[in-house]
């Protein structure tokens, strides 16, 4: 990998250098055993230990197929489903590797008795299959997380509708969080150039998942003066949120679980934003009795802020904890748009002010290729920025998916791969000296260790 590692950083690579490397046979990687599924069995979720889970191995180099592309991944970052797949919940993702390897022989490859993991990366494509036209070994890169085949049309209006549709890394094998990806060509982006390669690494997922529920047509489709209450407004998913809600005209009421996360709503631009935890809200009265009375508390609160004003869109991913406060404090004819449930999947709420006050509740998951290509560009633009908060080694991705899972982390955790350290990739120094103080804004806010994770 040293040839690889030297050939990145030399900077002025050709395409026919990198062609002219030698292809490792093996690369390390972030992985789960297929031995370790039960070794959670019987604990409750919190007292799970991705750390216990989670391993370092070499592991063989994947055959390269039509349509596909080696990556070097210079920088990788940790998402919710990198805590999910860590913890064998919902399920193991042995059984996602089991059911794709039955669809074709290539796809047979993803069925191995290791998953590698990680569904984000930056870095350098090393080699391409046949019929990839739009990609040459030594571009910069990122990756999207949408796997999809797209032969049934259904997916020929919105690729996440494809019935073959996974998500990279988690429903498939050889993600992010190692040395060497495999993705399909149509997973890949341009490099953001004003960034360094962890910070472009850690938008992807989040971003683009981000701009599909909020911003596109497919999710909410924010417009300009809305009123947008947002969960969890400074973590990876609800910095996304918060920072589109503010570029596109809109008036985010951001949610956070500590005066430090509201603190950096506040640097981001927000005005209306309610600490839960210092204002004690408590919207279950016990394990199966939610309380009204707290919803309502809450929506005085929201209309306080937003000078009388309901809100027309709630930004959802904590689930069953907040969804019956988001369903009545939602506005008549608003919209309700869920893309996680990471306090539980069992959603409860009274249908009563959903059907009598016209709201609707979407699903929205992921990004089509398009959405993410668009969310990519705003980051590329310098219009959308970071939430990159800390950084750490590749064989400290059980620690930094063991701080997610505690949330005791801000916005997003990256990870290193090949990038030998940080601040390494950029390439336009001067539209990052125009923004270097957005970008670094998370990286100054330490993480509050007291936060209550269903606030995140």
């Amino acid at each position: 990998m040293k040839e690889v590692i030297d050939t990145v950083l030399a900077g002025d690579a050709t395409s026919r250098d990198f062609t002219s490397l030698r292809m490792p046979e093996s690369y390390r990687a972030v992985v789960l055993r297929k031995e370790d599924v039960g070794m959670f069995t019987g604990m409750a979720s919190g007292e799970k230990d991705p750390r216990k889970s989670l391993h370092i191995d070499e592991v063989p180099v994947p055959e390269l197929g039509p349509g596909e592309a080696l990556v070097a991944v210079m920088a990788s970052s940790v998402n919710y489903n990198t805590v999910w797949s860590s913890i064998f919940e919902p399920v193991a993702t042995f059984g996602f590797l089991e059911r794709y390897a039955r669809r074709s022989e290539l796809a047979a490859r993803h069925d191995l008795p290791y998953h590698v993991i990680g569904s984000d990366l930056a870095g350098v494509v090393l080699r391409t299959g046949p019929g990839v036209q739009a990609w040459n070994p030594g571009d910069e890169v990122v990756a999207h997380c949408l796997s999809v085949e797209l032969e049934s049309s259904d997916g020929h209006n919105d690729t996440m509708l494809d019935p073959e549709q996974r998500i990279w890394g988690f429903e498939t094998n050889f993600g992010g969080l190692a040395e060497i990806a495999l993705v399909k060509s149509n997973q890949l982006m341009p490099k953001p150039k004003h960034l360094s390669w962890e910070e472009a690494a850690s938008p992807g997922l989040v971003n683009s998942t981000a701009y599909r529920q909020l911003v596109s047509r497919n999710g909410a489709g924010m417009k300009q003066g809305d009123n947008v209450l947002i969960w969890g407004a400074s973590g990876g998913l609800g910095s996304y949120a918060t920072q589109f809600a503010l570029a596109g005209g809109a008036n985010p009421v951001c949610v956070v679980s500590s005066g430090r996360k509201a603190a950096i709503c506040r640097a981001m631009g927000a005005e209306a934003v309610i600490d839960r935890s210092a204002e004690g809200y408590r919207f279950w009265k016990d394990e199966h009795n939610q309380d009204p009375r707290e919803w309502k508390r809450f929506g005085k609160r929201i209309r306080e802020l937003t000078g009388g004003e309901d809100v027309d869109i709630v930004f959802e991913h904590p689930g069953r904890e907040t969804f019956g406060a988001s369903v009545y404090v939602t506005r008549k004819g608003g919209t309700i748009v869920t893309c996680a449930s990471t306090s539980g999947y069992n959603h409860e709420y009274d249908n009563r002010y959903l059907w009598m006050s016209l709201k609707r509740i979407i699903g929205s998951h992921f990004a089509n290729y398009r959405e993410a290509w668009e969310a990519n560009r705003l980051i590329a633009k310098g219009k959308i920025h970071p939430t990159l908060s800390k950084v750490y080694s590749l064989e400290d991705t059980g620690q930094a998916a063991y701080d997610v899972h505690r949330n005791l982390h801000q916005g997003k955790v990256g990870i290193l791969a090949l990038a030998p350290r940080e601040g390494l990739g950029v390439r336009d120094t001067e539209l990052r000296e125009q923004h270097i103080d957005a970008i670094n804004r998370f990286r100054t806010a330490p993480a509050d260790q007291r936060e209550e994770k269903a606030g995140r």
